[in-house]
């Protein structure tokens, strides 16, 4: 996009993180939460003050949600847990993938009916075969393996009516993302279908969030941009990012019409990026759904 009808894109918090990731709003605070992955680092930052609170977890956190008692529902590389914002005091709630000392928990986020949908991966993943997988956790505490054969679990996003999955696989042999049908009322996905396979794009399939017209944007890992597409998967709008690595966005603000975008800062390469790995906003004149929270 150019001229007058180009998004501002602006640097909110230069932060420079290995692995900036999952971006949460929280309406009532009117503050984003989101983490760095490998150093266990899930932050509060505050647009009003630009002040970015940390809490330090003693795992790599893959991705998390806020839950309804206050608390965060957090996924470490052990796996499941409820962290105490206030205390410190971390509760085991589910370790579904122990067997697999090499995998680690990864993208995350709650449906419509506030139940925890969890990704996994190999880390570093092995091209030889795919170990990971996608779960559900509900109310209930039970964590139930729904998609398996998977190498890099990503970009977990519901439609607004909560009765369309979408993820993706962000492996470069992959770079699908699929659609699947889910019953709202007991949690189960089928009629899988693919929904964008990006092989040809600037970018690999990373994070991703759906907006208030049922559109799913994606964070273009490798691509410099964000994508928007269409529910029936085709390319509506691309906006160019000063960084390579886009990994995860949100919609924040207090009409939620801000773009929030985590990165990934990369080992080398920083010349053409030297704000790789910070956090953006983006005005892109739309509007994103609530962020639900974990009911459990």
């Amino acid at each position: 996009m150019t001229g007058a009808n180009k998004p501002k894109v602006d640097c909110v918090l230069d932060i420079r993180a290995d692995l900036g990731e999952c971006p949460v709003w929280c309406a009532e605070e009117r503050a984003l939460y989101w983490i760095d992955i490998y150093v266990g680092r899930l932050n509060r930052f505050d647009p009003a003050s630009g002040k970015n609170q940390v809490w330090t977890l003693p795992e790599a956190i893959g991705s998390f949600a806020l839950a309804t008692d206050g608390s965060a529902l957090v996924a470490l590389k052990s796996g499941l847990w409820r962290y105490d914002l206030k205390t410190g005091k971390l509760t085991a709630l589910a370790k579904p993938e122990a067997h697999l000392r090499n995998n680690r928990l990864n993208d995350g986020r709650c449906d419509r009916q506030g139940r925890f949908w969890v990704g996994s991966m190999e880390d570093p993943v092995n091209p030889a075969g795919p170990k990971g997988s996608l779960y559900r956790f509900g109310a209930d505490r039970r964590c139930v393996q729904a998609v398996d054969g998977l190498y890099v679990a990503n970009g977990l996003a519901f439609s607004p009516d909560g009765r369309t999955l979408y993820h993706s696989d962000s492996f470069k042999a992959v770079r699908t993302i699929w659609a699947w049908d889910l019953d709202i009322d007991d949690g189960t996905i089928g009629n899988r279908r693919v929904f964008v396979d990006t092989q040809g794009m600037p970018g690999r399939p990373d994070g991703g969030a759906v907006d208030a017209d049922g559109c799913y944007w994606m964070a273009g890992n490798d691509g410099w941009e964000i994508v928007r597409f269409t529910p029936r998967g085709e390319v509506d709008r691309r906006i160019a990012l000063p960084v390579a690595k886009p990994s995860m966005l949100a919609f924040g603000g207090p009409k939620l019409d801000v773009i929030y975008v985590t990165s990934i800062r990369p080992s080398s390469g920083l010349r053409d990026q030297p704000m790789a790995g910070s956090l953006f906003a983006v005005e892109a004149g739309v509007t994103g759904l609530p962020e639900p929270r974990y009911k459990g």
